[in-house]
């Protein structure tokens, strides 16, 4: 996988889901001042990962490497290509078999792993360690491993979602800048669009919230959302920014040809992570997309040049522009781990040295995730690559926050926002006012 945090399918993501829904409730993870393993003593770690392409997989080993050298009395035995459910499967089993460190790319799993006392509260051993976490890792990565208080995660890599687009194609079609504004944006996509009969040439850019990457949640964090309210009730319906949103995307779908029309083009694009990828293959001009697509691109030998700036921002935010949406990896500590200090070792090591944080992002193409690796001159940065360190600095960069009920608030707002692009809602208001009361009473389940 070529991401910190590659993006689930909606599929995936629920079934995911529905694995962390059978987590035991009642599993309560130790903190440091419980956990009884003495850290210098010899022992043997399980660690999970998700990454399995071999460019990452031998990231992960040249890290756990410089672990072992610097801990020499752990051992850390590496099992990659681990997914949520798996992890969720082994956890619930516990025994001997389970791991005592995991790392995932689901950031939405985070409010159940906390919520549940599948992972142990990392604040305690912050503390310990003299580590103030508000002073390495920028804020909204704190917010998205964090769940009411319980860190029960930290940052492993970051992703920073942009625009991809091709230079050459805008030069074409006499563009000189990428889009500030939404406005922009629009009009944009519209001169890059080549239409052929009933499909395309080219496409300006694929708008369809099934489109590689342009999920609902990616496109509201230009509109600075409110997910939630004070009371912690859904403000899908109050916040304004989720109409204004699904409007704008409504009408740019319009725009190019309607939704039928341009999901049935989307439909032959080749597969997101292989050379046949649509962009690379100049099928569409601009790629709402992350880090690692241009290096991919390039690595697909295309034949353009490649630009890279931030996603547009509503018109009357242009003051904004530079904003976007970020995730990333996570890792934490099984609660039913019976070497919690010696794991501690483990993902203090990843997660806050900055040689390790620089050499894993530098290795796999992501963004570093805390201040002093964002900073370290040892971090490679192209031209292309800036720009997504520029967003993950930006102030007003933004997530989606955790909850109890992982990712299904986000994915009943995915599922209302398929129905809006395909004009299947003739009252957006009243139908954002029953998707919030539908993610309240899952929250309330969930709690």
């Amino acid at each position: 996988m070529p991401t910190a945090g590659r993006p689930a399918t909606a599929a995936t993501a629920l079934a995911a889901l529905s694995a962390l829904v059978l987590l035991a409730t009642a599993c309560t993870g130790q903190g440091a001042a419980t956990a009884s393993d003495d850290p210098k003593a010899d022992t043997t770690l399980t660690f999970w990962h998700g990454w399995s392409a071999p460019g990452e997989v031998k990231a992960i080993e040249e890290n756990i490497a410089r672990f072992e050298k610097a801990h020499p009395n752990i051992k850390v035995d590496v099992t990659g290509n681990m997914t949520d459910d798996k992890i969720n499967q082994a956890l619930r089993a516990g025994g001997g078999k389970a791991p005592d460190v995991v790392s995932s790319f689901s950031t939405d799993s985070v409010g159940k792993f906390c919520h549940s006392g599948a992972f142990a509260d990392l604040n305690p051993f912050l503390k310990k360690s003299g580590i103030d976490k508000a002073k390495v890792f920028p804020p909204t990565l704190l917010e998205y491993t964090q769940f009411k208080g319980d860190q029960c995660t930290l940052p492993l890599l970051s992703d920073a979602y942009g625009l991809v687009y091709n230079k050459t194609a805008f030069a074409a079609a006499g563009i000189t800048e990428p889009p500030r504004t939404w406005s922009q944006f629009t009009e944009d996509a519209r001169k890059l669009t080549k239409p052929r009969g009933d499909s395309y040439e080219q496409l300006g850019v694929m708008p369809t919230f099934h489109g590689y990457e342009t999920t609902p949640m990616r496109l509201a964090a230009q509109w600075s959302p409110s997910y939630f309210a004070a009371d912690g009730s859904s403000a899908l319906a109050e916040d304004p920014a989720f109409a204004k949103m699904l409007t704008a995307q409504k009408d740019l779908v319009d725009q190019l040809g309607g939704y039928e029309r341009l999901e049935r083009f989307r439909a032959g694009f080749g597969d997101e992570w292989s050379a046949e990828h649509p962009f690379h293959k100049g099928l569409v001009a601009m790629q709402i997309d992350g880090e690692w697509r241009p290096e991919m691109a390039r690595e697909a030998g295309v034949g353009f040049e490649i630009g890279t700036a931030p996603l547009p921002v509503p018109d009357e935010q242009a003051a904004d522009y530079g904003k976007g949406y970020l995730s990333g990896t996570v890792m934490g500590i099984s609660a039913a781990s019976r070497k919690q200090n010696a794991a501690w070792e483990l993902v203090r090591y990843m997660t806050t040295d900055t040689e390790a944080v620089v050499s894993f992002a530098n290795a796999i193409h992501n963004v570093p995730s805390t201040f002093a690796a964002l900073e370290s001159p040892q971090l490679k940065v192209t031209p292309e690559f800036r720009t997504f360190l520029d967003i993950a600095r930006h102030p007003k960069s933004g997530t989606t926050p955790a909850r109890a009920d992982g990712g299904t608030y986000q994915l009943t707002f995915q599922d209302f926002a398929y129905r809006t692009e395909k004009g299947e809602v003739p009252d957006l208001q009243a139908g954002l006012a029953a998707t919030a009361r539908q993610i309240d009473t899952d929250i309330a389940k969930a709690e």
